[in-house]
């Protein structure tokens, strides 16, 4: 019984006696703090929310959520956490932010992932000549064109999911950077091995080397790996060409395939 009735005395915590609590231990709300709190009253440019202090803190509309296209805005007598963003010297408001909160907690989310090293299935919002934008929990994220499994596939991504995976990240910066090379390679492992002769199709043509068409993926044919030490003949090689290579290297850290013709018996 006694569990209970601690049960629904939970249950029965609002926000109110949040401030009786803090009054009690004459605690006060910093720039900084989270907080509890229910929507009051919807005012021109934003919301007024009860905290618990003598006058109501101030949620701009600017700051409701981290997400672009949110349109749906708190419903009156909503009760939820907020951030403190900052203190109105002209109004003697706290100024509350969930957008903030939601940055936050993003960011928190976004290191597990990168830690235990997920892959994920991000909406590619614009493509530019550097690569793909895309998001994920509401912060932008971009895809390099390095780290694109076939430049030629580049615009068919645009408005589609496409599978990625952390590369690199930094809050202070409120950069991510992610490989769609890496998490495309981890799938083809089933299908490729080091050793393995298979035929490519020759797609770029460098001073360095040549890129193949692997399973939609470009494997790099380094200029020290296409025939002997002096070889530096490569208008012997055309885009569109068909040639047998063997695989020599796969990086899946960095999402890369090198390949060679030295080994192959002609």
């Amino acid at each position: 019984m006694n569990r209970e009735i601690q049960k629904k005395k939970h249950k029965l915590f609002t926000h109110k006696d949040f401030a009786s609590l803090l009054n009690r231990y004459q605690y006060k709300l910093n720039i900084g703090d989270i907080t509890a709190g229910t929507i009051f009253s919807k005012e021109k440019k934003g919301f007024l929310v009860d905290i618990g202090e003598p006058i109501m803190a101030y949620l701009p509309i600017d700051e409701i959520s981290i997400k672009k296209f949110q349109e749906t805005f708190p419903h009156i007598n909503n009760s939820r956490e907020f951030f403190i963003l900052a203190y109105s010297k002209k109004s003697k408001q706290l100024i509350l932010s969930i957008k903030r909160l939601e940055y936050i907690r993003g960011w928190q989310r976004i290191k597990q992932v990168q830690l235990k090293d997920v892959t994920n299935y991000l909406y590619v919002e614009k493509v530019n000549r550097g690569g793909l934008i895309t998001n994920i929990e509401g912060i932008q994220g971009f895809i390099p064109n390095s780290h694109i499994s076939n430049i030629n596939l580049k615009q068919s991504f645009l408005h589609t999911k496409i599978k990625c995976k952390i590369l690199l990240t930094n809050n202070k910066t409120n950069t991510i950077i992610f490989s769609h090379k890496r998490a495309y390679l981890l799938e083809l492992l089933s299908k490729i091995y080091i050793g393995q002769i298979i035929s490519g199709t020759i797609t770029k043509i460098q001073k360095y080397g040549l890129f193949v068409n692997i399973y939609n993926f470009l494997a790099l044919l380094h200029i020290s790996e296409i025939g002997t030490e002096n070889f530096n003949n490569l208008n012997l090689f055309y885009i569109g060409n068909i040639i047998k290579v063997q695989i020599i290297h796969i990086d899946t850290k960095q999402g890369r395939i090198s390949v060679s013709r030295k080994y192959i018996k002609k």
